[in-house]
């Protein structure tokens, strides 16, 4: 079952890279190209970290965010390898986050930045650009915070009967 956990960070890995690719080549640095309402395309680098926390730090956010991503990742790799069977959430949730993290490491070895290019807005209100890694990173974070509220209860539950 571990093998499903490091499937779906592979999967989130190359679906982010692509899109990562596809939004290079074909968007143009800043401009917005609107897909719907309340939503655009547009190319950014993010130098530093969420929500370009760092981004003017002069250089060395690159390295220090590069062996975060670095031991995180590593910290997730043996999390997942040391799952129970029963932990099937908390593993697609792991798997998410590292997919997210090592999506986002690879931009930061590759390029010093991390391409962002999904733009959500409301009338004169943006939410920062992001990327799919970042989605992937969002999904399994939640998904681990609601699996520590409600997986945890559930199993100490069903033992104590």
């Amino acid at each position: 079952m571990k093998k499903v956990y490091f499937g779906i960070a592979l999967v989130a890995i190359v679906i982010d890279q692509i899109t990562k690719w596809m939004a290079s080549t074909h968007l143009v640095m800043h401009e917005q190209n609107p897909v719907m309402p309340s939503f655009n395309l547009t190319l950014m680098h993010n130098y530093g970290a969420a929500f370009s926390f760092l981004s003017n730090a002069g250089g060395w956010q690159r390295w220090f965010f590069t062996i975060v991503a670095i031991v995180i990742s590593i910290v997730l790799i043996v999390w997942i390898t040391r799952l129970k069977s029963n932990e099937k959430w908390l593993g697609v949730s792991l798997g998410l986050v590292l997919g997210g993290a090592i999506g986002n490491l690879i931009d930061r070895i590759a390029y010093g930045y991390v391409v962002d290019f999904i733009q959500w807005y409301y009338d004169r209100f943006y939410w920062p650009a992001f990327n799919i890694a970042d989605a992937a990173i969002s999904v399994g974070a939640v998904m681990l915070l609601l699996s520590s509220f409600f997986t945890d209860e559930q199993s100490t539950a069903k033992a104590e009967t």
